[in-house]
């Protein structure tokens, strides 16, 4: 039942070129760092990246744009990231955008078994485009699939040996949903304990969900945009 790997370097293997990646986090709020550091390192290609967004130009997801290590993104949101911006409308970077609401219940639809569900978000837009449609309570859905990955990398406050993890506030976000949709799912926290220490009333993620877990060397939290009130 111990989960716990060493390191990052020991947490990443067996991600290869062209797999598909679940990276949780909002912004740059609940990003799992460290993995995102070595995945630059490991200089794999031709990823799949399903996220909320790709951070910023110089950090987070926005450090794989970079490198071109990303073939496909796909998010709600564009925004705050020039690189991500410009390869889209280039043609360099393959891109799914979804509605936030419709992509959170398409990963937690991937862990929890669910195949695929019928939404309103989206009917009438491109979103809809070759998409079965049918009518519920006289208003139109339209039919979304679940999103999985080979991999999960998602970033808690606490977790333990077994796995099981807690999220502090915001940095829950998507990082829930994707745990349980990832076949390997790796898990860096800022404080890991022993087995027993979390109260089981306040676990977000079972380990159940979770196959690697390490505790990160350090976290920046950078802050996306601050804006502060001008002193009296």
């Amino acid at each position: 039942m111990n989960k716990v790997v060493k390191n990052v370097e020991e947490a990443l293997i067996g991600i290869e070129d062209n797999m598909t990646l679940m990276v949780g986090g909002f912004g740059l709020c609940g990003i799992p760092e460290n993995s995102i550091a070595q995945l630059v390192k490991m200089g794999t290609k031709g990823l799949t990246c399903i996220s909320n967004n790709a951070g910023v130009d110089d950090f987070g997801l926005g450090l794989l744009l970079q490198n071109r290590q990303v073939k496909k993104m796909i998010s709600s949101y564009v925004g705050e990231n020039e690189e991500f911006e410009r390869q889209m409308l280039s043609g360099e970077l393959e891109v799914e955008l979804i509605p936030q609401g419709s992509l959170a219940e398409r990963c937690r639809a991937g862990g929890a078994g669910i195949p695929a569900f019928f939404t309103p978000a989206g009917y009438g837009t491109e979103v809809a485009e070759g998409k079965e449609v049918r009518e519920f309570n006289g208003k139109p859905h339209i039919l979304e699939s679940a999103l999985t990955a080979d991999f999960a990398i998602v970033k808690a406050w606490k977790g333990d040996t077994e796995g099981n993890l807690v999220f502090k506030a915001t940095a829950r976000n998507f990082n829930p949903m994707m745990a349980m949709a990832g076949k390997i799912t790796v898990a860096e926290v800022e404080e890991l304990v022993p087995a027993g220490e979390l109260d089981p009333n306040f676990i977000h993620t079972p380990g159940i969900f979770v196959q690697r877990i390490f505790q990160g060397e350090k976290f920046e939290k950078r802050i996306e945009q601050r804006t502060v009130r001008s002193r009296q």
